[in-house]
């Protein structure tokens, strides 16, 4: 019996072990990721959904929204589509803004880095496990209001709520994963998110329509591309949009992927990642 090992388990000079791209190692990350998160789905899933419930009933029933109409649309199902949305990218966000910055914060950062996966393949687990989150907590969004009387969540045109909400989800999480890596601590993800995610949200007409917006306010409006995000969503659920959903496709398409340029660059040269 030869204490050889077996030809079988050598690998061919010059052939690589890992084929062009490390399923495994990519999958093994976005498990651990999603696995994170659901530990604790009652803060990350279900809580997110409840305080998104509360924006519909406040608007709704204590500030007497019941038979207020815009865009020939009821109060509710007119805000019920951009609160859907707003959940999900907020959570998107927080959920890719934790991973490289708790990793530096705890100097497990190492975890990330050293395991034999491309910069694409990292990218796109933490991207994905972030966007899985967000489709978790719109998901339990829409049930909680398709059970909320006088509130319509039926979608009409499902292509556009599949297109706008991956396109908003992935906006997020790249926008999250961006901050991870320039965060050197907690403090600079929450002014992230405190002065630019939110107030961007708001102003993107989840509560109001774009049109009836002073020319100047309108036009701020357009710049923002929450805005387009919303309205496609909105769009997939009423019918109706304030922005052309042609235009909006295209320009959350371009932003994703110059983002999604700027985070792999940003990783393959180990900014604020090495030391």
């Amino acid at each position: 019996m030869t204490d050889q090992p077996s030809n079988r388990m050598l690998s061919t000079p010059g052939v690589p072990v890992i084929p062009l791209i490390n399923w495994g190692g990519m999958r093994a990350l976005y498990v651990k990721e999603v696995r994170r998160f659901f530990k604790v789905q009652l803060q990350t899933i279900w809580a997110p959904a409840v305080t998104t419930l509360l924006f519909l009933v406040i608007f709704t029933v204590a500030l007497g929204g019941g038979g207020r109409m815009v865009m020939g649309q009821h109060f509710a199902n007119f805000i019920a589509p951009g609160l859907i949305m707003m959940g999900m990218m907020q959570n998107a966000f927080a959920n890719a803004s934790f991973s490289l910055l708790v990793g530096k914060i705890q100097g497990t950062i190492i975890d990330y880095l050293m395991p034999p996966i491309s910069t694409g393949e990292l990218l796109a687990a933490l991207v994905g496990a972030a966007m899985t989150r967000a489709v978790l907590v719109g998901a339990a969004v829409w049930l909680a209001m398709s059970l909320w009387p006088g509130v319509s969540v039926l979608p009409r045109h499902p292509w556009a709520v599949l297109w706008f909400g991956l396109m908003g989800s992935a906006l997020l999480s790249l926008l999250g994963v961006l901050t991870s890596i320039w965060a050197e601590k907690f403090d600079h993800a929450a002014a992230v998110t405190n002065f630019v995610v939110q107030p961007l949200s708001l102003l993107s007409g989840t509560f109001y329509s774009v049109e009836s917006l002073h020319g100047v306010f309108r036009g701020i409006s357009h710049a923002n591309p929450f805005f387009y995000v919303i309205s496609g969503f909105r769009y997939g659920f009423l019918g109706i949009s304030d922005s052309p959903l042609v235009v909006g496709s295209v320009l959350l398409l371009v932003v994703n992927v110059a983002l999604a340029i700027t985070c792999y660059y940003a990783l393959e040269k180990g900014w604020k990642l090495k030391a």
